[in-house]
C-alpha cells in the first residue's frame, strides 16, 4: 500500500499517476540483458568496421551513449525508480544487416533493471544512428533502409532474499 498522505484518497485501480511503493522490499541482486539492431546500409557498416567516421568512433560514442541511458532511465521513464547501478557492460557486434548492441545491468536493489537495459541499447543504438545519419539518407534525405529492431530483454535474474 502507498505510504505517501498525498495519494490518500485516490482509487487503487487508476494509480498510473505514482510510482510502486517499494519501500519494504530487500534489495537482491538483479541482473537484465537486454539486445537490439540497428539495421543499415552497407555503406555504414562498412565505415563501422573500418573504423573511419569523420564524426569519431562510433562504438565508443555508442557505448558513452548506452551507459548514460542506463544511467538516466528513471530520468526518461516516469514509473522507474532511480537504481544504484553497480554495474553495466557494452557489447558492439556488427552484423551482415547493422550493428547489434548488447547492454547487460545489474544491482542489488528492491526493483528490477530491465528498463535500464533496454534504455542503454536504445540510447547506444540512436547514437550509432546519429553518427551514421549522413550515409543512411537516401536523396531525398530519408532513411529507408534503417530502423531499430528486435529489442528484447533477453535475460532477468532476480535472487531471492535471504530469510
Amino acid at each position: 500500500m502507498f505510504q505517501d498522505a498525498s495519494l490518500v484518497g485516490y482509487d487503487m485501480a487508476d494509480m498510473w499517476n505514482a510510482i510502486t511503493d517499494v519501500g519494504k522490499k530487500s534489495p537482491v541482486f538483479r541482473e537484465s540483458i537486454a539486445t537490439g539492431l540497428l539495421k543499415l546500409t552497407k555503406k555504414s557498416i562498412q565505415i563501422i568496421s573500418k573504423g573511419d567516421s569523420h564524426k569519431g568512433n562510433i562504438k565508443q560514442a555508442s557505448t558513452i551513449a548506452a551507459i548514460q541511458g542506463v544511467k538516466d532511465t528513471s530520468r526518461t521513464i516516469p514509473h522507474c525508480h532511480p537504481i544504484p547501478i553497480e554495474a553495466c557492460s557494452v557489447k558492439w557486434d556488427l552484423e551482415e544487416t547493422g550493428l547489434r548492441c548488447t547492454v547487460t545491468v545489474s544491482a542489488h536493489w528492491k526493483t528490477g533493471v530491465e528498463m535500464e537495459a533496454l534504455c542503454g541499447v536504445n540510447a547506444g543504438l540512436l547514437c550509432a544512428w546519429d553518427m551514421l545519419k549522413s550515409n543512411e539518407k537516401n536523396s531525398e534525405g530519408q532513411y529507408p533502409d534503417s530502423e531499430i529492431s528486435q529489442l528484447r530483454v533477453v535475460k532477468k535474474v532476480k535472487h531471492e532474499p535471504h530469510s
